[in-house]
């Protein structure tokens, strides 16, 4: 029986590292400092939202949708893992927004009428 590789440490929470690597067909073994992507450490939860996003293709509409939640949950959720990937800050591009690209994106069924008045109001 296989278990998944947890990668945080019980205790501390810190992450973990990989120092051994077994062939099972073999037995050759090898022993040293081994480095797991970025991606290895996202939480389940994390890794399932990808997979629906890369599903639908990055459609937000598609992705509330599929998952049964609204645009602020799908793209908090976004800026979560976007975050967890070490990647820019979302949430300064969110507020940087000019009125027309927010129009748009409500125009285009991007975004709810609630968060476009939100995004707008943080406008003024």
């Amino acid at each position: 029986m296989t278990y998944p590789v947890i990668m945080r440490c019980p205790v501390c929470n810190d992450r973990l590292k990989v120092v051994s690597l077994h062939c099972s067909q073999c037995n050759t073994k090898f022993e040293g400092s081994f480095h797991l992507d970025k991606f290895s450490y996202l939480s389940q939860e994390q890794k399932s939202f990808i997979e629906v996003f890369l599903k639908c293709r990055g459609n937000i509409k598609e992705v509330e949708k599929e998952l049964n939640i609204s645009y602020p949950t799908v793209r908090g959720k976004l800026d979560d893992v976007v975050q967890a990937l070490g990647c820019t800050d979302t949430t300064g591009r969110k507020a940087s927004k000019n009125r027309k690209e927010i129009l748009e994106m409500l125009s285009e069924g991007e975004i709810a009428y609630d968060e476009a008045m939100r995004l707008l109001k943080e406008k003024d």
